[in-house]
């Protein structure tokens, strides 16, 4: 059965921040996840997910000046004790929220000429922050992107982050496979997630084109869960899509999976 995790970078912004946890709790999830903590000290969000009962299952790694258009820091030459530091302060608030996973941002690649060279730096700040991840029974995920959403992002193709994976030859460097990338960059979602699952630790969905709720769009997401679910997907899936009005009037997707609040 799916277990679904709130993204609260983008649902429930009819509240503060600090209050979408409860807001996710009473619409029925027993996870939640977001882009970005570090605004607010570890110990309030930690409070805010044992006063509701919520596991973190995700966040991601500082990104670099995400205000000035920086998507990641790990394959940017000249970035490399920022990043270290990115990778210890993701990790002190792993451990206060008790997440065992977190996202790598990779960064822009502002020309393809480039790409061997940044390739080479972005598998070595990856193997470094997956063997300090390690030591805390944490798993660090890469995720291809779409190029309509962030062009210039580095890492585009399911393959592409197999390869990357390989590289780096670490246990705990896993796949985040958003299906709504996929779908905008690849398509054929059931056979991605067949040739992928293998190395897929953090599933996430959004309807296509417009990236609202998953029922809205392009997607037959209900056939996807099933198939999930008989390949024994045990994760996380992440509800990263912006909801079309009021979040809880678009959560009728989600009634066959709702937790008792």
């Amino acid at each position: 059965m799916p277990k679904f995790a709130a993204n609260l970078s983008m649902m429930f912004q009819e509240v503060p921040f600090l209050d979408r946890f409860g807001a996710a709790a009473q619409a029925g999830f027993s996870g939640v996840e977001f882009l970005f903590p570090y605004e607010h000290p570890a110990g309030e969000i930690a409070a805010r997910l044992d006063e509701h009962g919520l596991t973190q299952a995700l966040f991601n790694l500082p990104p670099g000046d995400f205000s000035k258009g920086e998507r990641g820091i790990a394959s940017l030459p000249g970035r490399e004790a920022e990043f270290e530091k990115a990778v210890e302060t993701a990790l002190a608030y792993a451990r206060a929220l008790r997440c065992r996973t977190l996202h790598c941002m990779a960064g822009l690649l502002p020309d393809e000429a480039e790409r061997g060279a940044r390739e080479k730096l972005y598998v070595a700040n990856l193997r470094k922050a997956a063997r300090a991840c390690a030591a805390e029974g944490v798993t660090l995920l890469v995720e291809p992107i779409n190029t309509r959403d962030i062009p210039g992002y580095f890492l585009n193709y399911q393959a592409q982050g197999r390869r990357i994976i390989e590289a780096v030859g670490e246990a705990n460097l896993k796949l985040q496979l958003d299906l709504y990338h996929c779908q905008v960059m690849e398509g054929d979602l059931a056979r991605h997630i067949e040739a992928f699952l293998d190395i897929a630790a953090h599933i996430q969905i959004a309807g296509v084109p417009e990236r609202h709720e998953p029922d809205v769009g392009e997607i037959n997401y209900p056939y996807l869960f099933e198939l999930l679910d008989r390949l024994g997907y045990q994760g996380w899936i992440g509800c990263e899509y912006r909801p079309r009005g009021r979040t809880e009037d678009g959560l009728g997707w989600f009634a066959p999976w709702r937790r008792k609040a």
